[in-house]
């Protein structure tokens, strides 16, 4: 059960992160990709967020989650600076991939007939537990 600090925590963090990663890839020229913030949970002790971010194109999904997972110092460094009023301490951020967004276009695809998974069962891929 998340406390109301960590709720309060998380939102805070998505926010800001939103901004930043958006600022990031402006300035990287990445243009054409879409990086949203889709969830954003803390532990208990408040010392790890872990931050599901939503890219588009899906086919550039892993490698960015990747970078963004070896650019951490920064990304903390920024979102440090703009919560340092609201936060006593900074989280550690681990991203992740949330295809959850692929996983409702591949479904939907389905519904409307373009790929027939029940003809095709290998459209639809096996879920990854999270």
């Amino acid at each position: 059960m998340e406390s109301n600090r960590q709720k309060k925590i998380a939102g805070v963090l998505q926010n800001d992160l939103a901004n930043v990663l958006q600022n990031m890839l402006r300035e990287a020229g990445q243009l054409g990709i879409i990086i949203s913030v889709s969830k954003v949970s803390v532990t208990t002790d408040l010392s790890i967020a872990k931050v599901y971010v939503s890219i588009f194109p899906a086919d550039k999904a892993e490698s960015i989650t990747q970078e963004l997972n070896k650019i951490k110092p920064n990304i903390k460094h920024q979102i440090a600076q703009l919560t340092k009023h609201q936060l006593r301490k900074m989280p550690d951020l681990n991203f992740y991939n949330d295809d959850s967004l692929e996983y409702i276009d591949k479904i939907d695809k389905a519904v409307k007939g373009t790929e027939n998974p029940l003809k095709n069962p290998d459209l639809l891929p096996k879920r990854k537990k999270s």
